[in-house]
């Protein structure tokens, strides 16, 4: 078989194998189902001719449809169709399911929680995902608890392997061909959520916890005889000291993630996934890949760039269009939010006048959950059709969208609104790409 017939070697099974050598390179994830942000980071994966990974949360789709509306078949359909707008071919999308387990129903006692986390980890498997992160770190109603008021280990590893049997169980009644790669492990939360730990700093996850995780998990899927399975897990997920509040980044500090980083290699063809990597400086994420922190999840930085990019286009606006034909956006995404507070008010504090900085402006961009409402998208096709109708002046782009007015003056980019915005997303993207040696330039 000459060299071109071969087939290819799973990308991160790849990246994997380079980390092992020594070589430090990574792969970035994609955790968001904004089109624009989709549409941005496949436009980076063709530029840069590389593989690109979306992964979804257990609550943003399932099997009920999630907070999206969207079921796992659902979403890879989307997906597809999206790629195939913005050329990307779909075989060079990796698709993953974040933190699958019984999440969602952590109010229900374990059986119930478990019959409907084992419907929709079969759900993402039939759908045709290859990436697949188990997290049953969560009590459910009922469950005992350790000395840390957590799940005991020991139950958290079983439920795991029992999860991993649904999903090789699903994989053989799909006929699929490819193999699954897991993902174990969590970053677990300290008490009153992160907001609240950051003046404190954040603790990187302890060695001894790393390998309990790890040698409670091999034990459990031992004993379902999931031998297999183990070896085809890539990554386990720690905290190595990153963090992110309202207003506030907690940078990464590789002194203190030292002795973490020192214990790869323990568990051959296992590197870390660090979640909340958002807003890392590029030096920080580099560092993270360095440091075998090798696959970086990035979600809410990806869609606050957007939100920067939609209320810098409204700017332009006041200065192009009467006020009786503007779209009037930052005003509506702040009458949707007010209108319906679930998805910021456990998060928002302070007086009205902080709350309402915060849904604007605060780094949890608790608006990307209301770009989808009808109103927000009426209002956002009215601003890029406004827009549309009087080309936005070179003058405006240096005002308001410097990066941008760059990329226009030095003919890399046009001045269609949309493309804006792509383009302010993909300085995140690309921050990534260069991060984990996946860039082209």
């Amino acid at each position: 078989m000459n060299e071109a017939s071969k087939p290819k070697k799973n990308p991160l099974l790849a990246m994997v194998a380079d980390q092992e050598r020594g070589e430090p390179v990574g792969f970035y994830s994609i955790c968001s189902a904004n089109p624009f942000v989709l549409e941005a980071a496949m436009q980076q994966a063709r530029a840069d001719g590389t593989e690109l990974l979306i992964e979804c949360t257990s609550n943003q789709v399932d099997q009920f449809g999630g907070y999206t509306g969207m079921t796992p078949k659902q979403f890879v359909g989307y997906v597809k169709e999206i790629a195939g707008q913005m050329r990307l071919p779909f075989s060079r999308v990796i698709l993953g399911g974040d933190h699958l387990g019984p999440n969602a129903w952590q109010n229900e006692d374990v059986e119930a929680a478990m019959h409907k986390a084992r419907d929709l980890i079969a759900a993402y498997v039939e759908a045709g995902y290859s990436k697949i992160h188990i997290d049953t770190s969560m009590c459910c109603a009922g469950d005992p608890t350790d000395a840390d008021d957590a799940l005991p280990p020991e139950l958290s590893a079983d439920r795991a392997a029992r999860l991993c049997q649904a999903a090789e169980d699903a994989h053989a009644r799909a006929g699929r061909s490819d193999a699954l790669y897991y993902v174990i492990g969590t970053e677990v939360p300290p008490p009153g959520g992160a907001v609240a730990s950051l003046a404190r700093g954040v603790r990187p996850t302890r060695v001894k916890d790393a390998l309990r995780t790890m040698e409670l998990t091999r034990k459990a899927f031992l004993r379902r005889e999931l031998g297999d399975a183990w070896n085809r897990i890539i990554a386990v997920v720690v905290q190595p000291g990153v963090e992110y509040g309202d207003a506030e980044v907690v940078p990464y500090n590789r002194a203190k993630a030292r002795h973490l980083s020192r214990l790869f290699g323990r568990y051959p063809g296992v590197v870390y996934e660090a979640h909340s990597t958002d807003y890392q400086t590029e030096t920080s994420l580099r560092r993270m890949v360095e440091d075998h922190f090798a696959v970086l999840k990035v979600g809410p930085w990806l869609t606050f760039a957007l939100r920067e990019a939609l209320f810098a286009l409204a700017q332009m606006e006041r200065e192009l269009v009467p006020p009786r034909r503007r779209a009037r956006l930052a005003e509506t995404l702040e009458a949707v939010m007010a209108r319906h507070p679930r998805h910021w008010q456990k998060y928002y504090h302070g007086s009205p006048a902080e709350q309402q900085y915060a849904r604007k402006y605060s780094f949890s961009d608790r608006s990307r959950y209301y770009w989808p409402e009808p109103r927000l998208q009426r209002a956002v096709q009215r601003l890029l059709r406004n827009l549309r109708d009087r080309p936005t002046p070179l003058t405006l782009l240096s005002q308001f969208m410097p990066g941008q007015y760059a990329a226009v003056r030095d003919r890399r980019l046009g001045t269609d609104p949309a493309e804006l915005l792509r383009h302010k997303v993909r300085e995140v993207t690309a921050a990534y790409a260069r991060a984990c040696g996946m860039a082209r330039h």
